[in-house]
């Protein structure tokens, strides 16, 4: 069996029960029974895919329908500490920082779901979701006081729980590696796109312009008409460095990993 190193048990000489961090990761670290494995999720990286797989090779689900079950589920795989230690295989999906941001706004604070009024709620109400242009949140998320908030926007580092993993793939080539992954865990891949209609897949993505500018409500109008902006067209050079600053870990990480091919911006 290979020994397993926790990332964030030795950074404190805190019971590992008030180890903040740690507990943090753990609660993101899923277990999948059949091959005793460990997949520890990161929303926006194609979590609702790999939790409704899960789910149904967990055998608690067996219907595509049910999908919903694991929104209200999301600890009950969670590992404990004898399951991280004694996984037999990890595996971790992560994604361009810059892409992950922008489709937290485009999904979340555009169609203004509760994660918007949530971080309404964590800038004390002084920013109306619907002046919450990408450029506003951006500047507001990046904030200390703000950049932990909300796990759709915290950074990838943190919900790692283990210092290495077996695997690490990326949501730019998901498609490729999913017959990998499927193998490993033995589990069948299911995909959750057009059950949860959280992505931008189904919409014809325009870069005629820059769109850091725009309201919700104006991006909302756009897919009415079946399209919204590319990731990228919400992006200027003060955008970028600001995000670059804020998710450099997150960024280092996944270049040392995956290369700049399918880095939005270097």
């Amino acid at each position: 069996m290979k020994k397993r190193q926790l990332n964030y048990a030795d950074t404190s000489y805190l019971s590992l029960g008030r180890n903040v961090p740690h507990q943090f990761a753990q609660a993101f670290a899923l277990r999948i029974y059949r091959s005793n494995s460990v997949y520890s999720f990161i929303p926006k990286n194609a979590c609702s895919t790999m939790r409704l797989s899960l789910a149904m090779a967990n055998g608690c689900i067996s219907r595509e329908a049910d999908f919903n079950w694991i929104h209200c589920n999301n600890d009950t795989f969670r590992a404990d500490l004898a399951a991280l230690i004694q996984a037999e295989y990890t595996f971790v999906i992560l994604r361009c920082p810059f892409a992950r941001l922008a489709s937290a706004y485009l999904d979340k604070i555009v169609d203004t779901t509760g994660v918007a009024w949530e971080l309404y709620d964590a800038v004390q109400r002084k920013i109306e979701i619907e002046d919450m242009t990408f450029r506003i949140f951006v500047n507001t998320v990046t904030k200390a006081n703000v950049l932990r908030s909300n796990i759709h926007w915290q950074p990838q580092v943190d919900f790692l729980v283990y210092k290495e993993y077996d695997d690490y793939f990326n949501l730019e080539t998901f498609a490729t590696v999913q017959n990998t992954i499927a193998n490993k865990t033995q589990i069948e891949i299911v995909d959750a796109r057009n059950l949860t209609r959280h992505g931008i897949d189904r919409f014809e993505l325009v870069s005629d312009g820059n769109y850091a500018d725009y309201l919700p409500d104006a991006i909302r109008t756009m897919k009415k008409t079946g399209k919204a902006p590319k990731p990228a067209a919400l992006y200027d050079d003060e955008l970028v460095a600001k995000v670059s600053k804020t998710f450099k870990k997150d960024i280092a990480l996944y270049k040392s990993l995956f290369g700049t091919k399918n880095l939005m911006f270097l």
